[in-house]
């Protein structure tokens, strides 16, 4: 590559990984990009989230090589599949690529799940397919084409497989008189010492050629995809049967000489939801402790060119939210200067919690007062997040809860990390083990039952593509400002059903992910403290339902509910109106605008 072009390698096993990059790397230059990418093929009758291990796998085995080479590209991604080259090519990540070079796996197997003709014909850059071993040995190469539409990428993957080393340049000849002067393009590219033409036995002649050689390069036609057949013709065939020798078999985006067929688009039938889901399980599912490594995440910060926020959400938190702050300011402001602000975003707290966190030396606002004058003020934890946008600076804000007894710096840099290494994220949520209090036991089973028992299964029921998400109401969440004032909040407990509805719908789900933060422990609610949360989110999901389906609900639901209090000294009904506001995306309010 050169002129800053941007390259992608695309692994299909760990074998040859290594071996592989350093090919890639010898075509990049030094103002070029390249970017890596693995295709995990996911067995037949198997779920593709059975892989997720897979995916975590191979991006602890990729990261690294980003690190070291600034060439690469820090956005490692894996995709994870019963065909996985066709969820990268649906996911248009070829597009803007000059070169893509991909670990084949040969003219008679399907290489992520698409046949090597659908490979060539479907990506829209120069292609160039890796096959055999030995990869990282220099040598003599032979160069074979029939004629000259992938003379020059031909020429140059033989040159840097071969680190300018001699090249034998094989023609492929239909009949005699189509014979040319070879001399031509010896003289044009004095690395090509020999040339030789064949008019028959085309594969026996490669083969007879290759003794002494390195590697074979191959020229690929184009040929509309023949559905019955894996292989892009029956000499690529013969020749990968009779050698042992690595082999690319190239294919120029713009032919040179000759007219070929233009890319033939085989189709693209989205896949079901549920195999979706399980993809993006397997591929989008991270573990907090692949990026443990905060000194690596503040240098990707920097790179990034981006500013950091933590917001906290507390109301009457006295007795954890000093730690929280403490333990988190240490690590990644003091230590390592990976956020930029933490602040606390308090709700009208009656005990000590503000002037705890004030004593800490970090910023602290009542919700109620922000933003008054112009869109006032509601009760709920949904409401101070909003808010917050309007006092939070920075591009990328995270927010973590205040109740937490077991806090630790994971619980932030866990959420950050995949927002830093992989642009594409929009907002990350995470999970965890959730034990319950169960007098002075603690069960290390037992915590998110309205996940359960209601968001859970209402999420499979109306939106199964956020069917994948292990705690879709879990308070630690992180995200890209410029897509959290794209969408409203909701004030109370729905804010973070709300929320995820409307960005998947804005969105997408590739561009959401889940990391694991092992164990949180907190105060649970009561059961009565529950009912009421549920009953908020219920409502959530159908306003969105009938924005979804046109359909008015709400309109006629009773949006009050009959709460049992049953104690030694009282066991009657009592009646509570329980529902959430909607609020704009902060990006539609004025003085936010003017501030920006």
């Amino acid at each position: 590559m050169s002129d800053a072009q941007q390259g992608m390698l695309i692994l299909t096993e760990t074998a040859q990984a290594e071996t592989l990059l350093r090919v890639a790397l010898a075509l990049t230059g030094v103002d070029d990009t390249l970017h890596l990418r693995a295709l995990v093929t996911v067995a037949e009758d198997t779920s593709p989230s059975e892989y997720v291990t897979n995916a975590q796998y191979w991006r602890n085995l990729l990261d690294p090589f980003a690190q070291a080479d600034t060439r690469i590209a820090d956005d490692v991604r894996v995709f994870v599949d019963h065909q996985p080259m066709q969820a990268l090519l649906q996911a248009q990540e070829t597009d803007g690529i000059d070169l893509v070079l991909i670990q084949w796996a040969g003219p008679h197997e399907r290489t992520g799940g698409l046949a090597t003709d659908q490979l060539l014909a479907r990506i829209p850059g120069d292609v160039v397919l890796l096959a055999g071993k030995d990869w990282a040995t220099h040598g003599r190469v032979l160069l074979s084409l029939r004629g000259g539409p992938n003379l020059t990428l031909g020429t140059r993957i033989a040159k840097a497989l071969s680190n300018n080393a001699s090249i034998t340049l094989f023609h492929a000849a239909d009949k005699a008189v189509d014979v040319p002067e070879l001399e031509i393009v010896m003289r044009a590219d004095p690395t090509i010492t020999r040339a030789v033409t064949a008019v028959t036995s085309i594969a026996e002649g490669i083969i007879r050629e290759s003794n002494g050689h390195r590697a074979i390069v191959m020229g690929a036609g184009m040929r509309q995809p023949d559905a019955s057949s894996t292989s892009p013709s029956p000499v690529v065939e013969r020749v990968f049967d009779m050698t042992d020798l690595p082999i690319a078999l190239v294919r120029a985006r713009t032919p040179e000489a000759l007219t070929f067929h233009a890319p033939y688009d085989v189709g693209m039938v989205e896949p079901p939801v549920s195999t979706r889901v399980d993809r993006w399980f397997a591929e989008n599912t991270f573990d907090s402790r692949e990026f443990a490594d905060i000194a690596s995440l503040v240098a990707l910060k920097e790179k990034r060119g981006v500013t950091i926020s933590l917001g906290l959400p507390a109301l009457d938190e006295e007795e954890t939210v000093e730690n929280v702050i403490r333990t988190l300011k240490a690590a990644l402001m003091d230590e390592f200067p990976l956020l930029d602000e933490i602040v606390l975003i308090d709700s009208n707290s009656t005990d000590n919690t503000v002037a705890l966190a004030e004593a800490c030396g970090i910023p602290t606002y009542r919700h109620p007062e922000i933003l008054n004058a112009e869109v006032g003020t509601y009760r709920g934890k949904g409401e101070a997040l909003w808010k917050s946008l309007h006092v939070l600076k920075g591009d990328i804000i995270a927010w973590v809860d205040t109740d937490i007894t077991n806090i630790h710096p994971r619980f932030v840099y866990g959420l950050l990390g995949p927002l830093l290494k992989y642009p594409h994220l929009q907002f990350v949520k995470g999970f965890y083990q959730r034990p319950i209090q169960v007098g002075e036991k603690l069960q290390a089973y037992g915590g998110g039952r309205v996940t359960e028992l209601v968001a859970r299964p209402m999420l499979n029921l109306f939106y199964p593509e956020l069917s994948g998400f292990i705690q879709p109401l879990s308070g630690e969440y992180a995200g890209r400002r410029a897509a959290l004032e794209q969408i409203p909040f909701f004030t109370g407990y729905g804010v973070e059903t709300g929320m995820l509805i409307d960005l998947i719908d804005r969105f997408g789900l590739d561009a959401l992910a889940q990391v694991d933060l092992e164990v949180r422990v907190h105060h649970n609610q009561s059961l009565t403290g529950l009912s009421r949360m549920s009953f908020a989110i219920l409502q959530v999901f159908i306003s969105r339902l009938e924005s979804r389906y046109g359909v008015q609900l709400l309109e006629a639901a009773n949006r009050s509910m009959k709460l049992i209090v049953h104690d030694a000294e009282r066991f009657a009904l009592d009646i509570e109106a329980i529902g959430d506001i909607e609020r704009p995306p902060m990006a539609t309010l004025t003085t936010h605008r003017e501030q920006q």
